[in-house]
């Protein structure tokens, strides 16, 4: 998740075989006038969201930037990066520092009222505790009178919260919540002990845990969500990601970026 707004160009190779196999027998998809005119389509995502979206060194790479990367090949252009914080992030849309947004965002009624969708994935959610599960926490229920954290400006945050007040209201311990701006922080503060989980969608999760050995998921996947990929209102461009998203899947492109990226098994495909 971003420190500050740094942009970095994405060509049509680092999009890479993905991409070349998704577009192989499909015809090219035109692009909107101002996105033909540029050659790109620059994409706001919080660039610290692993196997989403991170940095090695700096260059972008995940899932997400794979499908961007791929939707953007499939019009004939490239792809542009710009790293923003989530929180901001469909401001930094609504203010045009890009065109659209991929940031492993849930498309939400909330979110629809400012923005269109196109939606890419369904994704859970999951808890993360410590190695042995100390605390023994399983499921939200079992947070009460322990400390979570989770990342601000997330659904997750908003569910947290609705779920706490939830055990409250029926006379059940409720749980302390702690936010912060950058995903990253919220896992520090779990392998630190500041708090006693860690809450987020459940490949990044299962990434984290897959990398060190301190961690262990806690439970079973909470309520799936759609991931989408955001637009301007009545932006033209919105019909054209879709039909490039429909060419991605149609090559079994979408299948491929997970198994590449290990989230094969904790999304759930939309065709």
């Amino acid at each position: 998740m971003a420190r500050t707004l740094l942009t970095s160009l994405v060509a049509a190779a680092v999009a890479g075989a993905v991409a070349v196999t998704a577009l192989a027998g499909s015809g090219p998809i035109k692009p909107p006038a101002n996105i033909a005119k540029a050659g790109k389509i620059v994409w706001c995502s919080d660039i610290e969201y692993p196997p989403f979206e991170s940095y090695k060194g700096s260059t972008p790479i995940g899932a997400d930037i794979d499908i961007a990367s791929g939707i953007a090949a499939a019009m004939g252009v490239k792809a542009e990066f710009k790293n923003v914080v989530f929180d901001s992030i469909i401001a930094g849309l609504l203010t045009k520092k890009c065109d659209a947004i991929v940031s492993a965002m849930n498309d939400t009624a909330e979110r629809r009222k400012v923005v269109d969708f196109v939606d890419y994935l369904k994704v859970g959610q999951s808890l993360m505790v410590k190695k042995g599960n100390p605390k023994h926490i399983s499921t939200l229920g079992s947070l009460g009178g322990h400390v979570v954290s989770v990342q601000s400006g997330t659904t997750m945050r908003q569910f947290l919260v609705a779920e706490s007040a939830r055990l409250a209201k029926q006379g059940k311990k409720s749980f302390a919540i702690k936010t912060f701006p950058k995903d990253t922080d919220a896992i520090s503060a779990l392998k630190t002990g500041r708090v006693d989980a860690y809450f987020a969608d459940s490949p990044v999760v299962a990434y984290y845990v897959s990398k060190d050995a301190s961690l262990q998921i806690a439970g079973s996947p909470i309520s799936p969500l759609p991931y989408g990929l955001a637009i301007r209102k009545h932006d033209p461009l919105r019909g054209a990601v879709q039909r490039a998203l429909n060419q991605l899947y149609a090559s079994g492109a979408m299948k491929r970026i997970a198994a590449k990226w290990g989230v094969t098994k904790a999304v759930v495909f939309l065709k």
